[in-house]
C-alpha cells in the first residue's frame, strides 16, 4: 500500500505554489512596467484599446494576486480597477473626445497607486528572496508546528516587519497595535507566544502583565518583551511579573528568532508530558482535542483525504473481571504498542478514554485507513499483545472508520467513527467497518465499464492562475482543455460542447460575459454545458447579468481552492 500519497501531493502543492508566486512576481514586474508607460505616455490614434489594456490588467491583478498572497497588491489593483472602471461602459468609449479626457484624469490618478504598487512588489520580492536564502538553514531545525504567535506593538512599521518575518519562518501571527486589540485576540484565539512592546499609547505594555499571568489560559504561554529601555531595574520588574525573556530594542532579528525558537522548543517539550497518556505512552484526549484542530486547519491550506478510525477493545470489561485491571493495563499498553509500531509517523494515535483509542490518519481516504487498521487486527489474532507470569493474552477489536468531509464538524466526525466501531461490535465483534462508503466519483472509478470522462474547458488569460486551477483539479476525473481568450473559448464550445466550461469574467477580444451572449443569442445553443463565471467583480448588477446569459454559478475572485472544487464536483455531478 503506498502510504504517503497525500504527504507527496502536499510537498508537490507547496512546490508549485512557490513556483507559481516566483514566475506572478516576475510577470508583475513586466505588467508593472506596461502599465507605468500607458499612465505615462498615451499613443491618441489608440487610446480607446490602451484604456482597455490597461483596465484588463489591473482587473486581473485585483482577481489573481490575492490568490498568490499578494493581498495588498490586490487591494491597490482594485482601486485601480475603480479608476478605471469607466472603460467598461460603452456610451463613455464611443466618444473619442471623453475617452481622451478621461484617459488623462485616470493615468494622472492612477500615479501614486503604481508607485505603492511598485513598492509592495519590491517588498515581495526582498521577502522571497530572503525566503529563498534561509531555506538551507530552516532544513537544519525542526520545523513550526503550527503555533501561532501574537505581536503587540503601536509601532506599526516593526510590527509589519516583525509579522512578515516571522510568517517567513513558518509561523501563524497575528498583530494587534494597542491594548484594547491585544485584549480583543486573546479572547478569540490560542496563542502558542507572545511578544509584547512596554512602551505603548494611550496604555502601556504593563497594564496587559495582570492579564497575561493571571488568567489561567494565558499564565502558561511565553512571553517576551520587546522595549527600547536598557534599565535593569524594568528588566527586574518584568521578569518579576512573569515575562520569559527580555529584548532590548534596536535588535536583531536573528537573535529574536532564536529566543522565539528556543521558547517554543521547550515550551512544546513540557506540553508533550502533559499531553501523554501515562499508562500506555500514547497521546492523550486533550492532546487529540488539539491537534485535530490543526491536522482540519492543515487541510483547509492544502486539501487531502484524512480518515479516523475509533478502536475499542473487544470484552475488556471480561479481562479486568477475569485476570484483574494489572492485567487489564497489560493489555491496553501492548494495543497501544502494536498501533505505534505498524501505524505511519505521520498517523496521530491517542487513547480517548478507557478501552477505547483513535487514529487520525492524514492522507488516507477511508478505505486506505480500512486496510491500515485491518492489518493491526490481524498481527492482534495471530500474537499476544501481553504477557504475566508465563502467560500470554490475546484480544481482538471492533474498529470503525470514516473519512472527513468537507462540512463535517469534529463531533460529527468522532460519532461517525464511533457509529462504525458499535457496528462493528453487533455484527460479532473482532472487524473494521467502514462507516461512510466510497463516494460516487470512487464507485464510478473503480466499478467495470466506466463512464466516459467528465471534459472542462478553462477560459482565462492569466497563464499562471490557469496553472494552478489545473494543478490543483487534475486529481478530478476529468479531461481539461485551455482557451487563452474569450474568442478561442467560444469557437471551442461549438467545436465540442464541455460538460462544463469556466470562463474569467473579463479577458481579451471577448470576455466572459461576450461568451454567454453570443451563446444565447444562437438559433442551436450547446445543451448540456454547464456555465461557471469567474470574476473580480462582486456587484449585484453583475451576478444578475451573468444568470440571466445562462450562467449556471459565479465565483468571486479571490477565492479558495477548495471552494472552487466543491463547485466544479457539484456542477459536474462527481460527488
Amino acid at each position: 500500500m503506498n502510504q504517503r500519497p497525500a504527504e507527496d501531493r502536499a510537498a508537490r502543492e507547496i512546490r508549485l505554489m512557490k513556483e507559481g508566486r516566483k514566475r506572478y512576481i516576475d510577470e508583475l514586474h513586466k505588467q508593472l512596467r506596461e502599465l507605468k508607460e500607458g499612465a505615462a505616455a498615451a499613443d491618441p490614434d489608440n487610446l480607446e484599446e490602451q484604456a482597455r489594456r490597461f483596465y484588463r490588467t489591473v482587473h486581473t491583478l485585483k482577481g489573481s494576486a490575492p490568490m498568490f498572497g499578494f493581498v495588498r497588491v490586490g487591494s491597490l489593483a482594485e482601486k485601480l480597477v475603480t479608476e478605471w472602471e469607466w472603460t467598461q461602459q460603452e456610451e463613455i468609449m464611443d466618444s473619442p473626445e471623453e475617452v481622451a479626457r478621461r484617459y488623462r484624469e485616470s493615468a494622472a490618478a492612477s500615479g501614486s497607486r503604481l508607485v505603492e504598487l511598485g513598492l509592495e512588489l519590491e517588498i515581495y520580492t526582498q521577502e522571497f528572496e530572503l525566503d529563498e536564502n534561509q531555506e538551507q538553514l530552516q532544513r537544519k531545525i525542526s520545523p513550526p508546528l503550527g503555533e501561532r504567535l501574537l505581536v503587540i506593538d503601536d509601532d506599526k512599521v516593526l510590527c509589519s516587519y516583525l509579522v512578515r518575518r516571522l510568517r517567513l519562518d513558518g509561523y501563524e501571527v497575528d498583530e494587534a497595535h494597542d491594548v484594547t486589540a491585544a485584549r480583543r485576540l486573546l479572547r478569540e484565539h490560542t496563542y502558542q507566544l507572545i511578544t509584547l512592546d512596554l512602551m505603548m499609547h494611550p496604555e502601556s505594555g504593563y497594564e496587559l502583565f495582570e492579564l497575561l499571568k493571571n488568567d489561567p489560559t494565558l499564565k502558561y504561554v511565553p512571553l517576551i518583551v520587546l522595549s527600547g529601555r536598557n534599565d535593569v531595574h524594568d528588566k527586574v520588574r518584568c521578569f518579576y511579573l512573569g515575562a520569559d525573556d527580555y529584548v532590548t530594542k534596536p535588535f536583531q532579528y536573528e537573535e529574536l528568532g532564536a529566543r522565539i525558537y528556543s521558547l517554543l522548543k521547550r515550551t512544546r517539550t513540557f506540553e508533550q508530558m502533559a499531553f501523554r497518556d501515562p499508562l500506555t505512552g500514547v497521546y492523550n484526549r486533550r492532546f487529540f482535542d488539539h491537534q485535530i484542530v490543526v491536522e482540519l486547519q492543515r487541510i483547509a491550506r492544502y486539501p487531502a483525504p484524512i480518515s479516523m478510525a475509533f478502536i475499542d477493545i473487544d470484552r475488556f470489561k471480561m479481562i479486568n473481571d477475569l485476570h484483574g485491571h494489572h492485567i487489564g493495563d497489560l493489555v491496553l499498553q501492548g494495543l497501544a504498542y502494536l498501533l505505534q509500531h505498524n501505524l505511519r509517523s505521520t498517523d496521530l494515535l491517542a487513547r480517548f478514554g478507557g478501552e477505547e483509542f483513535v487514529v487520525v490518519l492524514p492522507g488516507s481516504t477511508g478505505p486506505d485507513a480500512k486496510r491500515a487498521i485491518e492489518h493491526v487486527l490481524h498481527l492482534a489474532q495471530k500474537e499476544a499483545v501481553a504477557e504475566n507470569e508465563g502467560q500470554a493474552y490475546h484480544i481482538t477489536f471492533s474498529a470503525g472508520i470514516a473519512e472527513w468531509t468537507p462540512g463535517l464538524s469534529i463531533e460529527e466526525w468522532i460519532a461517525r467513527s464511533d457509529e462504525g466501531m458499535y457496528e462493528a461490535k453487533q455484527s460479532g465483534r473482532n472487524q473494521v467497518v467502514l462507516k461512510s462508503g466510497p463516494s460516487k466519483q470512487e464507485a464510478a472509478h473503480l466499478s467495470p465499464g466506466n463512464p466516459e470522462r467528465k471534459r472542462v474547458l478553462l477560459a482565462d488569460d492569466d497563464k499562471i492562475l490557469r496553472s494552478i486551477l489545473l494543478a490543483k483539479l487534475k486529481h478530478l476525473p476529468v479531461d481539461f482543455e485551455e482557451a487563452v481568450d474569450g474568442e478561442q473559448a467560444y469557437e471551442a464550445i461549438l467545436a465540442s460542447p464541455p460538460d462544463l466550461c469556466i470562463l474569467d469574467g473579463v479577458m481579451p477580444r471577448l470576455d466572459g460575459y461576450g461568451v454567454l451572449e453570443r451563446l444565447q443569442q444562437r438559433a442551436e445553443r450547446p445543451r448540456g454545458t454547464k456555465m461557471l463565471i469567474l470574476s473580480g467583480r462582486s456587484r449585484e448588477e453583475d451576478i444578475t447579468r451573468a444568470v440571466q446569459l445562462g450562467a449556471h454559478a459565479y465565483m468571486h475572485k479571490p477565492f479558495s481552492m477548495v471552494e472552487l472544487e466543491l463547485k466544479v464536483k457539484e456542477l459536474l455531478e462527481i460527488w
